[in-house]
């Protein structure tokens, strides 16, 4: 099976310091990009990270200080990034909660404003977890029937992941389930827009979910003594919030969300 693209998809994955997006950094990533012609692409990089690595992080993917002493910063490669990502759709591994959200950090943090307005995010995790609820390597073993060798290694993953996506698109098609409403729906089709609608299990207004939206589309905070609050209400009472949250160690993307509100509400009065 061929997926059925209407533009390129890049399967990525990283391997990183941590898993707090707001200070952790980028030791390994891979990208395998998909064209609708059916031409393919791999890059995988070390990044040096220009912060120690966790023992407990190298212990799970095998890379250490030694290992990427002398690669180049994220900083360095990320007009390269960048351009190889350029009008493509999104897909990864548990990527909408990680992946993508450190990838916008770094972005950021090298004054690359990455932007996601637009691009179908497919998280193949989430189609496996709502369809028999596993980990990738089970998922690659239940839908490839393989072993998968080399495991937290960037590529291995990434060729994993896309493997499994194909499975499941040959293994659900036509396959109807029951939504919490009661509606049957056949959800994992090859279609693009279709896996983001059904992979996307939030309504963040930024990628790590400090900001969302209510029922009505506003933005609201979904933390701390505002959670509830809508952020334009919020700015308007208490001023200084917005200031606290632009000095404190939030995701840098949460921090331009909050400045385009701001900016927003000026240009509105």
């Amino acid at each position: 099976m061929k997926l059925n693209l209407k533009r390129p998809i890049v399967f990525f994955d990283i391997e990183s310091t941590g898993v707090d997006v707001a200070v952790d950094r980028i030791v390994e990533i891979s990208f395998l990009k998909l064209s609708p012609d059916g031409k393919s692409e791999t890059l995988t990089m070390k990044i040096n990270p220009t912060i120690p690595i966790p023992l407990s992080s190298s212990l799970i993917h095998g890379i250490y200080d030694k290992n990427v002493a002398d690669a180049l910063t994220f900083k360095d490669l990320a007009k390269q990034f960048h351009a190889f990502l350029q009008n493509c759709d999104l897909g990864g591994y548990n990527s909408n909660k990680f992946d993508i959200p450190l990838l916008a950090e770094e972005f950021l943090r090298a004054e690359i404003d990455f932007d996601l307005k637009g691009r179908s995010l497919v998280d193949v995790q989430n189609i496996f977890h709502q369809m028999e609820q596993r980990t990738l390597k089970a998922a690659y073993k239940f839908y490839c029937n393989k072993d998968l060798v080399g495991a937290h290694g960037a590529e291995a993953d990434i060729n994993a992941t896309y493997e499994v996506l194909l499975a499941q698109l040959e293994k659900y098609e036509n396959v109807e389930i029951e939504t919490k409403d009661g509606k049957k729906i056949t959800p994992v089709v090859n279609d693009m827009k279709a896996l983001n609608d059904f992979t996307k299990t939030n309504n963040n207004a930024d990628l790590a979910g400090r900001i969302i939206f209510d029922e009505n589309g506003i933005e609201v905070f979904n933390f701390g003594k505002h959670k509830g609050k809508s952020v334009i209400s919020v700015f308007k009472a208490e001023p200084s919030y917005y200031s606290w949250m632009m000095n404190s160690e939030f995701p840098l993307y949460t921090k331009k969300v909050l400045t385009a509100i701001k900016l927003r509400e000026l240009n509105t009065k």
